[in-house]
């Protein structure tokens, strides 16, 4: 949320009009005033507002929901929700750390595995799969593996159906009205924290009867979120309640669900249509498949190896600026503009910064480099509409649900 105070103390540094590079080229606003899922906001589309935002945390910004977002995930209107977010970020940093998602490497490469074994078995040399439909199937899969310890596909067929209620009702008129897509959001939400609740309350009583002193007990026991979370304690000696951890839970698995997906729809077009990117990918992601033994999953010295793949992938995301200001020639699909240096600070910040950096990042990372490693390396594909594009309502999606001829790498 930005203050009018925020808001004021911006454009009195930078007016519309100025010709300095924070205020903008030609005319072009930079700063500005909008709606946004029915609440007013402060645009700001330099790297010196994005510096300015990330800089003044609890000062001159301050974590904010719309009320949209309060009717759907939350039980009052009254929550000081910067105290939320903060509760929830520290919460969550023990799992999604970097050295222990690292250590989640190793089951995300054998996830999909079985997701490409299960869901990508062609019947012929070559067959019509949607990839969008399949990667939805695979990064919730990845995510109930992780966050809660779930490979029931049933179950996960449910979660699958309530995220896909909720994130409709997100972006609709909040009219609370049966048959309405708000209405079934909030259904849907209601619906998924029960479920979760009923899973937080199983995995209690079973860590409540674990000999904490039996090492392979110990060792047996879930290595999830969910379990990460049960023997949280806070700042004020407290645990995590029940309740909370649901909430969180729930709020999680939503988090990202559709900026992975998006991504690697995105990324695949690409790969589809600019030939030598696609061959400096293959080349990068087969010489780490020839150094693995036979069954050896893929570890943190593995990733490390995907520099030019990343780089291909941060300039495919669709958060990236594309102000000729900070990237020459921006229209232009170029993945060494993040080799050396990189853009200029604060240019380019698809996962945000400073105190409102996405605690999820390195995960994030991992869990798109380890499907494209085993994509790549294992099929081969063609676009069936070789034109299509990724089209904006109000996230990113492939227009046609990115059909692809696929076949095997022989």
């Amino acid at each position: 949320m930005l203050s009018k105070t925020y808001l004021e103390s911006w454009t009195e540094k930078y007016p519309l009009g100025s010709n300095t590079s924070a205020a903008g080229t030609a005319g072009s606003c930079k700063v500005f005033k909008t709606l946004l899922l029915g609440e007013p906001m402060a645009m700001l589309r330099t790297a010196a507002g994005n510096k300015f935002q990330f800089s003044n945390e609890n000062k001159l910004v301050k974590t904010w929901w719309p009320a949209i977002f309060q009717k759907l995930f939350t039980d009052s209107t009254k929550l000081e929700f910067s105290k939320v977010t903060i509760h929830i970020r520290k919460a969550i940093f023990p799992f999604l750390k970097p050295d222990a998602v690292r250590k989640h490497i190793g089951v995300m490469d054998q996830v999909t595995k079985d997701h490409f074994g299960k869901h990508w078995s062609l019947q012929d040399q070559k067959q019509v799969i949607k990839f969008h439909s399949l990667v939805k199937k695979y990064t919730l899969a990845l995510s109930s593996r992780l966050f809660l310890n779930l490979e029931d596909p049933q179950v996960i067929a449910k979660l699958e159906e309530s995220i896909r209620h909720i994130n409709e009702g997100l972006v609709s008129l909040p009219i609370d009205l049966p048959g309405t897509n708000f209405n079934r959001a909030i259904r849907a939400s209601r619906k998924m924290k029960k479920e979760i609740d009923s899973m937080v309350a199983q995995r209690k009583n079973d860590l409540m009867n674990l000999n904490m002193i039996d090492r392979e007990q110990l060792e047996n026991a879930p290595q999830d979120l969910m379990s990460s979370f049960l023997l949280e304690t806070r700042s004020d000696g407290e645990q995590l309640t029940e309740e909370e951890i649901a909430k969180y839970l729930c709020g999680i698995m939503l988090a990202g669900f559709d900026a992975i997906i998006n991504t690697l729809c995105a990324t695949v077009i690409v790969l589809s249509q600019i030939p030598e990117v696609y061959d400096a990918v293959l080349k990068e992601q087969m010489e780490i498949a020839e150094s693995k033994d036979e069954g050896e999953l893929l570890n943190w010295g593995d990733i490390r190896k995907t520099k030019y793949t990343w780089n291909v992938i941060h300039w495919n995301v669709y958060a990236t600026h594309k102000n000729p200001e900070y990237f020459p020639d921006p229209h232009k699909f170029d993945p060494s503009r993040f080799e050396g240096h990189g853009p200029p600070p604060y240019s380019y910040v698809p996962f945000g910064g400073g105190p409102r950096m996405c605690p999820g990042k390195e995960h994030a990372r991992y869990e798109i480099l380890v499907f494209l490693h085993n994509l790549v390396t294992r099929f081969k594909w063609e676009m069936v509409f070789p034109d299509e594009k990724m089209v904006v309502d109000p996230v990113p999606f492939p227009s046609k649900g990115l059909p692809l001829h696929v076949f095997p790498r022989i």
